[in-house]
C-alpha cells in the first residue's frame, strides 16, 4: 500500500498497538525443533496481504507467516521499528517502509540486507523506473527495499449525500463540478448551503497534502526540500500555493475538523458526517474498513481537482537481524511480484508499481463493488505509468508534520491563516535541525 504518508491509513486500534509493543521481540523466532520458519511482516495499514499469505504457506509448508501492524498509524510505526533498528532486535524478518520515511532508512544502510547480492537486480524491469529508483541508497550500490504500490489521486464520495444536497450523484457529472481546486471550494459551498447535516470534506490536512504533492509534483518534483536537500518549505512555491488553497476550504467552513486518522474520523465515516475524501487508490480499503457493510453502494469515486497527482507507496525491506534472511528475501520478492501486487490491489486497493501488473486485466477492467461498482482500474491504473514522484528529504516525516500541525491549528481555531503560516515555517526548520 501502502500507507501511505504521515500516511496514517487507519485509527489505532489498541489491540492490534498492543499486539506491536508486546511481541517486539518476536522477529526471527527460531522455528521449534522440525517446525517451519516464522516468518514476522511488519507492516501499517491495509496491505492487503493475507489470502497472499495462505498462498505463499501453501507452497512453502516449511514457512509460517505472522503480521504484525498498528493498524495504520505511522506516528506508532516507524519511531518503534527505529528503534528495533537501532537495538539490533524486535524487528520482523520483513518490514514495510512509507515513501515519506525511506530516505531516512537509507541514511543507515547497514541495517538492511543489500537486496542486490540476492538477486533482486534482475526483478527491475518488474517496477516503475522510479520506484525503484526510489529504494537504492544514494551510491546507487544497495537496494534497501522492493516497491510495493504507488498512490493515484481521485476524490471519493458519499453519493448519498450528494443527491440529498442537491448535487449530480454520477462520477463522470461530479468529476465536471470540480476541474479546480476553486471550483471544489465552490461546491462545497453549495454543498453547506443545503444542511445536510454533515460536512463537505473529512479534514484540511488531508487536502492540503493531496494539493502540495499534486502542485509539486506537476511543477519542480519536490515539496519540503529540494533535491540538495535544502529545506524550501518557505521558498518553495507548491508550499504555499497548497496553504493558501487549504486556507480557503477552512475560512468557508467545509471541514469537518476531524484529527485524521483518529478515532473521531474513524466514527465519522460510520456515521457519514462527511462527503468527500482525498482518495489516493489505497484509501479507497481504508474507507470500506471504516464506513463498513452499511455503506456499501454509497460511495463513488470522482477524479481529483487539479492535474492528477501521487500520495504514497511503501517498500519492503529486510533487516540484517533477521534469523531467517534467506526466507525473508523470498517472501518479499514474491509479495512485491506483479502477482502479489495484483493480489494486494484486489483485496485492498493499494495501485501496483509493477508496470506489468499495471497493464494486467484483472487491474485494468477490475470494479470496486463498494464503490458503486466504479471502474477503479480505469480510474487509477490509466495514469499509473505517467505519475510523477515528489522527492521527499531527509527530515521528511518531521517537516511534515509541524506543517501540518500548522494547519491544523488554524482548522481549530486556534491561530489565524498568517500565524499558522508563520508556526509552520519556523516549526518546519526546528524539527529539520534536529
Amino acid at each position: 500500500m501502502g500507507v501511505f504518508p504521515r500516511r496514517r491509513l487507519a485509527a489505532v486500534a489498541l489491540v492490534a498497538a498492543t499486539a506491536l509493543l508486546t511481541t517486539a521481540g518476536c522477529g526471527g523466532d527460531e522455528p521449534a525443533e522440525g517446525g517451519p520458519v516464522t516468518l514476522t511482516v511488519d507492516v501499517f495499514g491495509q496491505m492487503g496481504y493475507e489470502e497472499l499469505y495462505k498462498e505463499y504457506m501453501a507452497a512453502h509448508p516449511d514457512v509460517k507467516i505472522v503480521e504484525r501492524g498498528t493498524g495504520g498509524n505511522l506516528d506508532e510505526y516507524s519511531p518503534k521499528l527505529t528503534q528495533w533498528l537501532a537495538a539490533g532486535k524486535g524487528a520482523g524478518d520483513v518490514v514495510a517502509i512509507e515513501e515519506g520515511l525511506l530516505v531516512e532508512y537509507k541514511a543507515n544502510p547497514q541495517n538492511f540486507v543489500n537486496l542486490l547480492d540476492h538477486g533482486a537486480a534482475d526483478l527491475k524491469g518488474n517496477f516503475l523506473d522510479w520506484k525503484w529508483n526510489q529504494g537504492m541508497t544514494a551510491d546507487g550500490k544497495q537496494l534497501i527495499g522492493l516497491g510495493t504500490d504507488v498512490g493515484g489521486m481521485a476524490m471519493c464520495y458519499r453519493t448519498d449525500l450528494f443527491a440529498k444536497a442537491g448535487l449530480p450523484t454520477e462520477r463522470d457529472a461530479v468529476s465536471k463540478l470540480w476541474p479546480t481546486w476553486q471550483e471544489y471550494v465552490a461546491t462545497g459551498e453549495k454543498f453547506k448551503a443545503a444542511n445536510t447535516g454533515a460536512s463537505f470534506l473529512d479534514a484540511a490536512t488531508n487536502i492540503f497534502n493531496t494539493i502540495v504533492l499534486q502542485t509539486a509534483g506537476n511543477a519542480q518534483g519536490y515539496h519540503y526540500y529540494d533535491t540538495s536537500n535544502n529545506l524550501v518549505v518557505d521558498s518553495n512555491p507548491a508550499v504555499k500555493q497548497a496553504w493558501d488553497i487549504t486556507m480557503d476550504i477552512i475560512d468557508s467552513g467545509l471541514s469537518g475538523k476531524y484529527g485524521s486518522w483518529s478515532e473521531e474520523w474513524v466514527s465519522a465515516f460510520k456515521q457519514a458526517k462527511f462527503a468527500t475524501v482525498a482518495c489516493p487508490a489505497w484509501m479507497t480499503g481504508v474507507i470500506e474498513g471504516h464506513a463498513g457493510p452499511a455503506a456499501k453502494g454509497k460511495w463513488d469515486i470522482a477524479q481529483v481537482p487539479g492535474n492528477g497527482g501521487n500520495w504514497g507507496g511503501s517498500f519492503l525491506a529486510v533487516p540484517k537481524q533477521s534469523k531467517h534472511q534467506a526466507e525473508a528475501i523470498e517472501l518479499a520478492k514474491f509479495l512485491t511480484s506483479a502477482k502479489g501486487q495484483i493480489g494486494a490491489f484486489k483485496a485492498k486497493g493499494p495501485l501496483p508499481s509493477s508496470p506489468q501488473a499495471l497493464d494486467d486485466p484483472a487491474v485494468v477492467d477490475s470494479k470496486n463493488a463498494y464503490f458503486s461498482d466504479a471502474p477503479v482500474g480505469k480510474i487509477f491504473a490509466a495514469g499509473a505509468k505517467s505519475l510523477k514522484p515528489v522527492y521527499m528529504g531527509p527530515k521528511n516525516q518531521a517537516v511534515r508534520t509541524e506543517v501540518e500541525n500548522a494547519v491544523r491549528t488554524v482548522e481549530l481555531g486556534q491561530r489565524d491563516p498568517g500565524k499558522g503560516w508563520t508556526d509552520a515555517v519556523n516549526n518546519a526548520k526546528k524539527a529539520a535541525a534536529k
